[in-house]
C-alpha cells in the first residue's frame, strides 16, 4: 500500500511559478515511476507528465512541455512538478499517481493516488 500527500498548490498569477510535491509513504516508491495527472471542473483527468524509477526518463503532455518540470528524490520519498510560465487554462486540481504499468498516460496504468492539490491562475 501507498500512500500519496500532494502539497503546494494555491492561487497565483499568470507568468507565475508554483512547485508541487509530492511524499509517498507506507512504502518505497524509489523503484516505481510515478505521474502528475490533472482534473479542471467538469472535465476528465488528463495526463500531465511522468518519470520513470531513476528519474532518468521523463515523459509530459505537450500541454505543459517546456514550461513543467518532473523531478524526484528517491532519499525522501518525494515526486515533484515544477511549473513555470502557467497560463488560466493550467487551473485544475493536480494529482501524483503510482504508476503500476502500461500507458504512461492512461489514467488506469496507475494504481495509488492522492488527494490532489488545487492550482488557481488567474489572468
Amino acid at each position: 500500500q501507498v500512500q500519496l500527500v500532494e502539497s503546494g498548490g494555491g492561487l497565483v498569477q499568470a507568468g507565475d511559478s508554483l512547485r508541487l510535491s509530492c511524499a509517498a509513504s507506507g512504502r518505497a516508491i524509489s523503484s516505481a515511476a510515478m505521474g502528475w495527472f490533472r482534473q479542471a471542473p467538469g472535465k476528465a483527468r488528463e495526463f500531465v507528465a511522468h518519470i520513470n524509477w531513476s528519474g532518468g526518463t521523463t515523459y509530459y503532455a505537450d500541454s505543459v512541455k517546456g514550461r513543467f518540470t518532473i523531478s524526484r528524490d528517491n532519499a525522501k520519498n518525494t515526486v515533484y512538478l515544477q511549473m513555470n510560465s502557467l497560463k488560466p487554462e493550467d487551473t485544475a486540481v493536480y494529482y501524483c499517481a503510482h504508476f503500476s504499468g502500461g500507458v504512461y498516460s492512461y489514467v488506469r496504468s496507475y494504481n495509488y493516488w492522492g488527494q490532489g492539490t488545487q492550482v488557481t491562475v488567474s489572468s
